[in-house]
């Protein structure tokens, strides 16, 4: 029996895992449940799973989790000092799904606890890579990745590690949304066309990030800290139907890829039987019903924010933590109306332009470049 901790209990991670819990109750417990703010939601997940501690957003939550529990003997914490507190606690596997640079801190406690560490959130990896992945090394927490992509690469590698055999490490992208639009048409680009995937459920920034294909831009940041890989030996390859997740090229000419259906219960089924596999209710994948599988390149010129982001990525140190905040602010802009579909890549851009330490060696560093990317970025966006 193993003990979670699911990070983003109400989101799509949360939903998938729990799922995946429900399927396998003699294999899983459930000890720590968070949420930020959807309290009827994690009311009923604490009824259902019984866990040993909750967390939510703020006070007003926990006033109404206590009204919405009464019979609930468990902790119940609030905030970031009750996340941190959380995933201090004593269990097995963390998923850890809350979006954004939110799960910085959580990811960064969790992997100083030691165990294993189902990693949905990539900007941990983003803003703070080297030192995730050193602290999860020092403390013996085994990370796993629960994006597709890395999970699909993971697997290929067998034991996540980049040998001198492997020429060159390929993500897929299924292109999202306006992957057949051009640069005149991707002007006019409303939020509700951007959050439409084709193939994926998923939250509104997570699916914003995949329309400009900064999504797969961070997915190679992500690659190159948790395979400790070059920025040369990684690539992006488009392919609409989220069948192959990921290729690995070896030295001798042989190209293996992973496949599946695009269901996330897959790659969190992965991580957290790990090293077992587990049946995860998804349909065995049909690939003569399937009957073709297509591939493209990728196009930085109509997606400006994939070449932005392999630029961060080959400059290091403090770039890839100002991309993200610069992406999460001006996203966010997007979404509620204040800028445009273009804009997004505009304000990155002009962000990454500015004047940063070169260093991201420390929680200190990291949070600075974070909140001065962030300040910058929203003045741009009011202008």
């Amino acid at each position: 029996m193993r003990r979670l901790a699911i990070f983003g209990a109400t989101g799509t991670i949360g939903d998938n895992a729990l799922d995946l819990v429900a399927r396998h109750p003699q294999r899983f417990s459930v000890s720590v449940l968070t949420a930020h703010g959807n309290v009827e939601k994690l009311a009923a997940l604490a009824k259902q799973f019984q866990p040993n501690v909750l967390v939510i957003g703020d006070e007003a939550g926990r006033r109404r989790l206590v009204e919405c529990l009464p019979a609930f003997t468990g902790e119940i914490l609030v905030g970031e000092e009750g996340l941190l507190a959380a995933a201090a606690h004593e269990v097995d596997v963390t998923v850890l799904g809350i979006v954004g640079f939110a799960g910085l801190k959580p990811a960064l406690a969790s992997a100083a606890r030691g165990g294993i560490l189902a990693l949905a959130n990539k900007e941990a990896l983003v803003a703070a890579g080297p030192l995730l992945m050193q602290i999860a090394a020092d403390n013996g927490c085994q990370i796993l990745p629960v994006d597709s992509e890395h999970n699909a690469i993971y697997q290929l590698l067998q034991d996540g590690r980049v040998c001198d055999t492997v020429d060159k490490i390929v993500l897929t992208a299924s292109g999202g949304p306006l992957r057949t639009l051009n640069k005149a048409e991707m002007a006019t680009v409303t939020p509700q066309q951007a959050v439409a995937h084709p193939n994926w459920d998923m939250g509104a920034k997570i699916s914003v990030d995949s329309a400009t294909l900064m999504n797969k831009g961070l997915e190679l940041i992500e690659a190159r800290y948790l395979f400790d890989v070059a920025p040369q030996r990684l690539d992006v390859l488009v392919h609409p139907q989220s069948i192959v997740h990921g290729l690995v090229y070896f030295n001798d000419g042989s190209v293996l890829a992973q496949k599946g259906s695009p269901d996330m219960r897959v790659p969190l089924a992965y991580c957290m039987a790990y090293p077992d596999r587990i049946a995860t209710g998804v349909p065995p994948l049909d690939l003569a019903a399937q009957g073709r599988l297509d591939f493209e390149a990728a196009d930085r010129d109509r997606f400006p924010c994939l070449a932005l982001a392999e630029a961060a990525m080959q400059a290091g140190g403090a770039r890839p933590t100002v991309l993200n905040a610069a992406n999460e602010i001006a996203v966010a802009a997007f979404l509620a109306g204040r800028i445009g579909f273009a804009a997004i890549a505009e304000i990155v851009e002009a962000v990454l332009q500015a004047d940063f330490d070169t260093a991201a060696d420390t929680v200190e560093a990291i949070f600075a470049a974070d909140e001065k990317a962030r300040q910058l970025a929203k003045k741009m966006a009011e202008n």
